[in-house]
């Protein structure tokens, strides 16, 4: 079955290795991954290796609604790229490139089949954005 494929991106003004580590790190994760600011990710595993567990929970803050977003590590290039697969069969890869002094994410994922591709585009946007403005100003907190 071919799936539909979104990318999004943004450029941050932090080096290629601490946004590497930021994207990462379960501490630094729990900052940043979520689309809103009525969300949360109250914890998250990154087990860093081809096979590795992946696994983030996101929930409304008011405790309306949460999910566990899970995933296996298909690929690892540490400052380059990772792809994860997901329990549903999709996979997402994401990459990081240097930029002057400033790093490029870009990440490409199949998309699902319950929700439009905006959504899920605008959606994975915000995390990103929120990744960025967590990086750049520490903006984004648990």
């Amino acid at each position: 079955m071919n799936k539909q494929q979104i990318t999004i991106g943004t450029t941050i003004d932090a080096p290629i290795d601490r946004v590497w580590q930021a994207y990462t790190t379960p501490a630094d994760i729990t900052r940043w991954n979520f689309a809103s600011d009525d969300w949360c990710c109250p914890s998250a595993e990154a087990d860093l290796k081809p096979g590795g567990k992946y696994k983030a929970r996101m929930e409304a803050k008011d405790g309306s609604f949460g999910f566990e977003f899970e995933a296996v590590y298909e690929e690892l290039d540490p400052n380059k790229a990772l792809t994860l697969a997901m329990t549903d069969g999709r996979k997402a890869r994401t990459t990081f490139a240097s930029a002057g002094g400033k790093t490029k994410v870009t990440t490409t994922f199949d998309a699902e089949e319950q929700n439009p591709l905006e959504m899920q585009r605008d959606g994975w946007q915000a995390i990103l954005n929120n990744f960025r403005a967590y990086l750049e100003d520490g903006s984004r907190k648990a």
